[in-house]
């Protein structure tokens, strides 16, 4: 009963902050359309605010580590974005809209490294399955996309927004609930072990890998939905595509754990770039809703195995000091530096190509690929 209620906590974070995810991703560009921008300037806002992350989301990990109250910078983080969502209601113009659009992106989007360091030091702590609590996210999402798709069907774009706001009243009252792992304030032993675990090559080298294979899908997320509405699909159709992309990631998740022990963090990755390969490799030339349906499953390995393989990868090498700071410094460079010019420049690919710009991104399925064959010569921590 002690492990389930921190249990139930964390798995209510992952719920609250994958009902935003799972409205936003598949219709935040339908809402974006609705005001009046173009593909490129969509792009350039997704870009936007995945680059601010760079620079953001590493400073509120340290702000987090040196206070030691992770919960009380959740809070404040998830007041922010919610304000900034309320704001954007009444923004008119590019500028207003990409300024507010990233002050809530990344306040919402630093929220999940710090959530991911509580929910490892359970995992290193208490024996938490860090799969069996994040599939709560995933089943969250399902349920957003699936049922956005049936409220938004034949709606204005406009209505994503009000769907957007309200969830993210539901991640404050779930950031009051996250269990208060107070750490203590900063010390200069903690700074030390935070220095000598960046200042290792292999760790960049993981964060490299890992960022090609998140990266990958950046086209997928930004404009999926907009590809399949151009071959016909519904929006019922397309928040079930979505959905079933995560049910294949919830069944990864769900057996996370035991995967983690046999494969191993690496082995989880190269899953993903060998299932990236084959994903994007398709998607643009089997335009067809069969062949749609089918790739689909691919997420459970594309995303699932390459997050999943990440999370366990930090969780055995960094130390739970430096976790947050860690966390954050990892999301910053694969979230941020590299998805955003992923994602420039997969609009830019999308308005020549269409769907066949998805081969582009089997290149970084293949580069992810082989920076974890180069980790795999390291022993496996």
């Amino acid at each position: 009963m002690t492990e389930f209620r921190p249990a139930l906590r964390l798995a209510s974070f992952y719920a609250a902050a994958f009902l935003i995810v799972g409205i936003q991703t598949p219709f935040w560009p339908v809402w974006l359309a609705a005001k009046g921008l173009g593909v490129r300037e969509i792009a350039t806002v997704f870009a936007a605010a995945l680059w601010a992350k760079v620079a953001v989301t590493p400073a509120i990990g340290a702000l987090a580590d040196r206070l030691g109250r992770r919960r009380a910078v959740m809070i404040v983080l998830a007041v922010a974005s919610c304000t900034a969502y309320g704001a954007l209601s009444a923004a008119s113009g590019f500028w207003a809209v990409l300024w507010l659009n990233m002050a809530a992106g990344v306040t919402q989007s630093a929220l999940m490294p710090l959530g991911d360091s509580v929910t490892l030091a359970a995992v290193r702590q208490e024996g938490l399955d860090y799969g069996k609590v994040r599939v709560w996210g995933s089943l969250s999402f399902i349920v957003a996309a699936v049922g956005s798709g049936l409220l938004l069907a034949g709606a204005p774009g406009s209505r994503v927004l009000v769907l957007v706001l309200g969830a993210s009243f539901l991640l404050v009252a779930a950031c009051t609930a996250i269990p208060a792992r107070a750490t203590g304030p900063a010390t200069r032993a903690r700074w030390a072990a935070l220095g000598r675990f960046a200042a290792d090559p292999e760790f960049w080298l993981f964060v490299a890998a890992a960022s090609a294979l998140q990266s990958s899908h950046q086209l997928y997320y930004g404009f999926g939905t907009l590809y399949w509405r151009s071959l016909g699909f519904s929006d019922p159709t397309i928040g079930c595509l979505w959905g079933e992309g995560v049910v294949a990631e919830i069944a990864l998740f769900w057996a996370g754990k035991r995967l983690a022990a046999r494969l191993g963090p690496r082995g989880l990755m190269a899953l993903s770039g060998l299932g990236g390969i084959l994903r994007w490799g398709l998607a643009g030339i089997l335009p067809g809703l069969p062949a749609a349906v089918a790739l689909q499953l691919l997420h459970g390995l594309t995303f699932g195995a390459g997050h999943l393989g990440a999370m366990y990868y930090l969780a055995r090498t960094v130390p739970a000091s430096a976790a947050a700071s860690a966390q954050a410094l990892y999301a910053a460079v694969s979230a941020g530096l590299g998805s955003g010019l992923v994602m420039l420049a997969a609009g830019a690919l999308y308005a020549r190509f269409g769907g066949q710009a998805y081969l582009f991104m089997t290149v970084l399925s293949a580069a992810g690929l082989a920076g974890v064959a180069q980790l795999r010569r390291i022993a496996e921590p």
